[in-house]
């Protein structure tokens, strides 16, 4: 049997500085990530061990301080993110991830705006 194993973290919401306007870095605004993990977690569905998956927990703090980080682009704040996950979790496989930011200010009317990247470790 082929089983793949996905993590994930659906609309986990961040308040933070991001943005190419000087209003954005000051006053801040909503942001939303949606997260999909590729890895194998086939062992912890034997052994009811934690240090058998890649921990949620742990994902979840890696993404709060990465949000916690301003930056001018949307991108970049998924660069950085992609990094840090493939670098502190190594059973990490694939990531896809979605970063919205809520009510851009670009005078639409628009629920959010954003960017999103699906990436293979190498």
């Amino acid at each position: 049997m082929t089983t793949q194993h996905y993590i994930f973290l659906e609309n986990v919401r961040f308040y933070s500085y991001h943005g190419v306007a000087p209003q954005e870095t000051a006053i801040g605004n909503e942001f939303i990530i949606n997260l999909r993990l590729k890895t194998d977690f086939g062992k912890a569905t034997e052994t009811d061990e934690v240090e058998d998956t890649v921990s949620y927990a742990d994902i979840y703090a890696a993404l709060k301080e990465e949000m916690e980080l301003p930056s001018k682009l949307l991108e970049h704040v998924c660069g950085r993110i992609v990094k840090r996950l493939f670098r502190d979790f190594r059973k990490i496989r694939e990531i896809e991830i979605k970063l919205a930011k809520r009510n851009p200010p670009m005078g639409a009317d628009i629920d959010s705006a954003g960017v999103e990247m699906h990436c293979t470790r190498d």
